[in-house]
């Protein structure tokens, strides 16, 4: 008789988040998840991870609301799991306890049967009280070791026997668990480690706990993987389905069901059925755009991990930033900040960290710039890393963010921390006039901002279903210019054949997109009033015109003068509004960039005269964000 290996269908959580960032709307695939339904498939990876802020922050939906509806798609015996990041929960920064326990009891209430909870650092401090409130909630507690592959040559951590170390700290610790998964996010261990490692575990266990093991296709060994980690033991191993599979994404399930033919191992699934469900799911999600790097192996992940989960959210943002001929010098860099940072799996949020301080050192210079988070883990602020962080990049991380190292468990800091906390999260939403509900108290938390701007119903959705129109040039074309009956008005300028939009504005000339502070002054042949030709031509001294006095004075008070954007972003917050007094070095907004903010100050004293953006607009480096009068 042959044993059966039981597999968590990932396709509509992990599939999403490996392939479009978790930027997918629920209507879409509703479809597919009711044939998986009826095709006998019962245990469904459902959210948490990237795809509870994700929805708020990209898709303008409720995470919870998407739950209840899975739920009452699966009926109540099926088991619908969650992801959680230990203290992170469903979030990148780290939490308090109020937060961790409201997960938990949310959660449950909104129908998840399971929670898969992890560390990225293995610190078993933060998978204590995570796994006692999960427990506690009634949920199934399935407590992770996270593991990856280093490259040739590099040691650090990440060998069976550590694995097996992080396995006994978890026993040792008491923690309340209902199955123990290894889980390899970027796909780079090797299949030896990982039989040695689940061989290992399940002397270990017993035969009567239930054993997990979760990879990626990232770097093309996860079929291997698998049919080792079923030979050594393991009782489950999680797979996709066709369009999500495969790449960076989890095997699909008919791939390992045909590894798994003329072996001792059965999936128990219905072959057929599962094939009509994937020609459903394609369906579902032939309108969007699937970016190249996700569909294919990368056999040189390996030396630079970046877990299938979290490419494709970089690159999307790296999308949406103009920036994405900078991912393969981003990816090369990351090597360095993972010896560096100590080791700690390349898995979100530690894998987000990775990549923010790899674009750093890309974009601004190596070591110029420290990512908040990555310098935080770099002091223990979330922890023990595996091995000690490089002391250099400890010093640089101590005095870029002014904290001094630290031993603390994370948890009982962030109890203290006066920026975290329901009663902070409370705040926030009775500023913005939103009622208080515990649903609301957890988004204000774990999404701060666009969390409230969700609930206030500001956010946008911005999910790429096709490609994006491209001009012949290679960019977006930007939105052709008309004149109107006053001001402002549009001209369409050529200058040695070169066509450009020019909008002139007050004293703002906007230029293909980005705004110029300017004064316009009406030459002797412009026609009476110094408004624009009545047949919308310009002359040859207009533009010059326009062009010396770019940087003038105006004509009362001190000089205009832009707050431009150093870097590509969103618009997060706008802190000083038109008529706010500034001095030099105050804060102006806030601009968020690869899951940073960055604060951008005026440049000098004076008077905020225009916010010449919104909250959540997206921004390339250079555009003008507002301009300052100068006193």
């Amino acid at each position: 008789m042959k044993k059966r290996i039981k597999s968590m269908i990932t396709g509509f959580r992990d599939g999403f988040q490996s392939y479009f960032g978790a930027r997918v709307l629920t209507e879409d695939f509703v479809p597919a998840f009711e044939a998986a339904v009826d095709a006998g498939l019962e245990h469904f990876e459902i959210g948490g991870g990237a795809r509870f802020q994700t929805l708020y922050f990209y898709c303008n939906e409720d995470a919870f609301e998407m739950m209840d509806t899975l739920r009452s798609i699966a009926g109540p015996e099926a088991n619908l799991q969650t992801l959680s990041r230990g203290i992170n929960v469903v979030g990148l920064d780290s939490q308090s306890r109020e937060i961790i326990d409201l997960h938990a009891r949310m959660f449950g209430k909104h129908g998840v049967s399971t929670i898969r909870n992890f560390d990225a650092l293995n610190d078993v401090n933060n998978l204590t009280y995570s796994g006692q409130r999960i427990a506690a909630a009634g949920l199934n507690h399935e407590v992770c070791v996270t593991m990856m592959g280093l490259p040739p040559g590099v040691d650090g951590a990440h060998t069976p026997d550590f694995y097996i170390g992080v396995l006994r700290n978890i026993l040792d610790a008491d923690i309340p668990y209902s199955s123990i998964c290894f889980k390899d996010a970027s796909g780079t261990s090797t299949p030896q480690t990982v039989y040695e490692t689940i061989k290992a575990a399940r002397k270990l266990l017993g035969e009567e706990v239930h054993l997990v093991f979760h990879s990626h296709e990232s770097a093309g060994v996860s079929i291997a993987q698998y049919v080792s980690a079923v030979n050594a033991g393991a009782d489950q191993v999680d797979c996709s389905l066709k369009p999500v599979s495969g790449g960076t994404s989890q095997p699909d399930i008919l791939t390992l069901w045909n590894a798994l033919r003329g072996t001792e191992f059965d999936l128990g699934i219905d072959v057929e059925k599962v094939r009509e469900v994937e020609r459903i799911f394609t369906d579902c999600m032939a309108e969007y755009f699937f970016p190249p790097e996700a569909l294919s192996v990368e056999p040189s992940i390996v030396f630079s991990p970046m877990p299938g989960g979290a490419l494709t959210a970089n690159t999307q943002m790296m999308r949406d930033n103009g920036i994405m001929d900078r991912y393969p010098d981003v990816i090369r860099a990351m090597g360095e900040v993972v010896a560096k940072g100590g080791f700690g799996t390349s898995v979100t949020p530690v894998s987000q960290f990775y990549f923010q301080q790899a674009f750093n050192n890309v974009m601004f210079g190596p070591w110029e710039r420290i990512a908040e988070g990555y310098g935080k883990m770099v002091l223990g602020y979330f922890g023990r890393t595996p091995m000690p962080p490089d002391p250099d990049v400890i010093a640089k991380s101590s005095e870029a963010l002014n904290l001094e190292p630290t031993e603390r468990i994370p948890v009982a800091i962030n109890d203290e921390d006066p920026t975290k906390g329901e009663d902070v999260a409370r705040t926030a939403l009775a500023e913005a006039g939103i009622q208080e509900s515990e649903e609301n108290l957890f988004i204000a938390a774990t999404c701060r901002d666009k969390g409230i701007q969700y609930l206030k119903g500001e956010a946008r959705v911005n999910v790429r279903k096709r490609a994006p129109e491209e001009s012949e040039h290679g960019e977006a074309a930007p939105p052709e210019a008309t004149a109107t009956d006053g001001t402002p008005y549009a001209y369409r300028v050529v200058v040695d054949g070169v066509a450009h939009t020019v909008v002139l504005d007050g004293d703002t000339a906007t230029v293909n997109g980005r705004e110029y502070a300017v004064e316009v002054a009406p030459e002797e042949n412009a026609p009476e009033g110094g408004g624009a030709p009545a047949d919308g031509a310009v002359s040859p001294e207009q533009p010059r015109a326009a062009a010396q006095n770019a940087t003038s004075t105006a004509t009362t008070g001190g000089s205009l003068r832009p707050v431009s954007a150093p870097f590509p972003g969103l618009v997060l917050r706008i802190a000083s509004g038109p008529g706010t007094k500034v001095a030099k070095g105050d804060l102006v907004l806030v601009l968020e960039s690869m899951k940073m903010e960055s604060e951008i100050s005026a440049p000098v004293g004076g008077t905020v005269e225009r916010i010449s953006v919104s909250q959540g607009d997206q921004v390339k480096s250079g555009d003008t964000l507002a301009f300052i009068r100068e006193s």
